[in-house]
């Protein structure tokens, strides 16, 4: 018999991070635009598209940039819907069809203006009209930026679709290294950079690296902590910290969490005591870097608040579980074959009653 707990208790670690909600005054505006642009791709089902609404990735671009300007936030919306589409169609792909999809992204990217081939993954189209709107609003050092760190991303997502084929478990240090890629901060965080000319000598100092690595890691941790029911139930908890402090530590998921917990506090320390280390460089730049990394530390707010707010990780049940911290244990999920080519199958969270202990999940799209 299944004696564990049929309960999750999520704590809430964002309770002294300084930086506050705030959503862009454009939010509505842009969201009805972008929504209507993206489903023109026909990239997924109608049952997909229905749930991929539900994720509201606008409403996680309005959080994260909140004082950008409608362009920018177009641009940073669109950037989201990438960010989704292209974890959606690697996610339930082997390793050589995700690395193959990945090279249509990285070709899309660097050919801006080329005609995309005849019967070639949408992918391709989408992320092309992405980058074409983007360059022609953003500055120099921003494109390099951005590419830099959105191939590093594209990269870990190959190497973590290698480790879904063999079931690999990484150690907890080496998951850490991954994900701080693989969860998307470091593009996302160069978004802010659209406006600016942020030097190099700033964008790779040293000291600046590493409170982007700070965000990474508090954004990969509440992202795990809060995305563990959802994944454990859909048999895609490898790839979650949750899950690696269970199997290397011998935990159980109330201390998994505990300790997940406790570290996300040790690295809002490392952010805040490394922001009294910034050097100067000169008062005009020094006025970029503050905006900067005003912007990195408010992503890390934004994502906390979106994963409430939206349907992707708990359903219709998220404010109250902000509120009450108690996650209903989800039962195992026997998915159906899914594939990218076939537009993408994925478990509709809000298509459930998250209060009750039921005995199956409705069958719709799965936006991990």
């Amino acid at each position: 018999m299944d004696t564990r707990p049929r309960v999750i208790y999520l704590p809430d670690t964002m309770t002294n991070w300084p930086w506050p909600r705030a959503m862009n005054p454009h939010f509505e505006v842009v969201k009805a635009e972008v929504d209507t642009s993206f489903r023109e791709f026909k990239a997924l089902s109608a049952e997909s598209q229905e749930a991929f609404d539900k994720c509201d990735s606008a409403r996680l671009a309005a959080l994260a940039y909140p004082k950008a300007s409608r362009e920018h936030l177009r641009i940073a919306c669109e950037f989201i819907n990438v960010l989704i589409i292209v974890d959606e169609y690697t996610d339930v792909e082997n390793a050589a069809v995700a690395e193959a999809m990945v090279d249509v992204v990285i070709d899309a990217l660097h050919n801006p203006h080329k005609t995309r081939p005849e019967g070639e993954c949408i992918l391709g189209k989408i992320v092309q009209q992405f980058w074409a709107r983007a360059i022609q609003a953003a500055s120099l050092p921003f494109q390099r930026h951005f590419l830099h760190s959105y191939t590093a991303y594209l990269r870990a997502v190959v190497v973590e679709a290698l480790d879904r084929d063999e079931g690999h478990c990484r150690s907890i240090s080496d998951y850490i290294k991954l994900r701080r890629d693989t969860c998307a901060t470091k593009p996302a965080i160069a978004i802010y950079e659209m406006g600016m000319n942020l030097p190099d000598e700033v964008f790779y100092h040293p000291i600046i690296v590493e409170l982007v690595e700070c965000i990474a890691e508090l954004m990969l941790i509440d992202n795990d902590m809060i995305s563990y029911n959802k994944e454990q139930a859909t048999g895609d908890e490898n790839h979650n910290l949750i899950t690696i402090l269970m199997v290397e530590l011998g935990l159980d998921r109330s201390g998994a969490m505990a300790w997940a917990a406790r570290y996300h506090a040790e690295v809002e320390k490392r952010f805040t005591d490394g922001l009294a280390k910034v050097p100067s460089w000169g008062h005009s730049t020094d006025v970029l870097v503050k905006e900067y990394l005003d912007g990195m530390a408010t992503w890390a707010r934004a994502n906390h608040c979106w994963s409430y707010e939206t349907q992707r990780y708990l359903g219709t049940k998220g404010p109250e579980i902000q509120r009450t911290r108690l996650v209903p244990l989800l039962p195992k999920v026997i998915c159906k074959a899914a594939s990218a080519a076939a537009k993408v199958n994925v478990t509709d969270l809000s298509m459930m009653d998250a209060t009750a202990d039921r005995k199956q999940l409705s069958r719709g799209s799965r936006p991990t």
